[in-house]
């Protein structure tokens, strides 16, 4: 039987180290009742038990869920940033293939994500996948068809479509806009 620890079922009934797995999960019981605290009891929230990385300045009250999304955001725009800088200057490092992946579908991926702010926010994200994967499959196509097929050329442009359909998505809006204030 495949268990969760050894998902691949290579090893045996009794384990890697010969002790028996366990099968009954009866006795579990004690480990599921929670230890005896001298403290006020506070049931754990929808995100998980609360602790110093879910309250607020020990008040005991959650954080929104949507707090922590700039913050996301940030840390990929930073990953997809050093992997298209690791790409261009052509440096040798461990963190340069998975980074500059990265690069090379987010990039396409939020400009493509830009332009189609009408659609609700799964339609958008899957959209916007499939036109990073079509901006990318484009642009090697076209370069290895043109004979100038290199990695730093690969990546530079797809740095220069995604900026322009970026660009061209953020004018829309705003000739958009414009045209609403003048409207009104």
């Amino acid at each position: 039987m495949q268990s969760f620890t050894d998902p691949t079922g290579l090893t045996g009934p009794t384990g890697p180290t010969g002790v028996s797995e366990l099968t009954d999960l009866s006795d579990l019981s004690e480990l599921s009742e929670p230890p005896e605290s001298s403290g006020p009891a506070r049931r754990p929230g929808p995100t998980g038990p609360p602790g110093p990385a879910h309250e607020h300045a020990g008040t005991g009250v959650m954080a929104p869920p949507g707090d922590s999304l700039p913050m996301v955001a940030g840390a990929a725009t930073a990953i997809a940033g050093v992997g298209a800088a690791l790409a261009l200057a052509d440096i040798g490092s461990p963190l340069r293939a998975p980074f500059t992946l990265f690069f090379l579908i987010v990039a396409p991926a939020c400009a493509v994500g830009a332009a189609l702010r009408g659609l609700d926010p799964l339609s958008r994200a899957v959209v916007a996948a499939g036109g990073a994967v079509a901006v990318d499959l484009l642009v090697a196509q076209t370069m290895l068809a043109l004979h100038a097929w290199t990695v730093r050329g690969g990546v530079a442009a797809v740095a220069a479509v995604s900026l322009l359909l970026f660009l061209l998505a953020h004018a829309r809006r705003r000739r958009g806009r414009a045209a609403k204030s003048r409207a009104s």
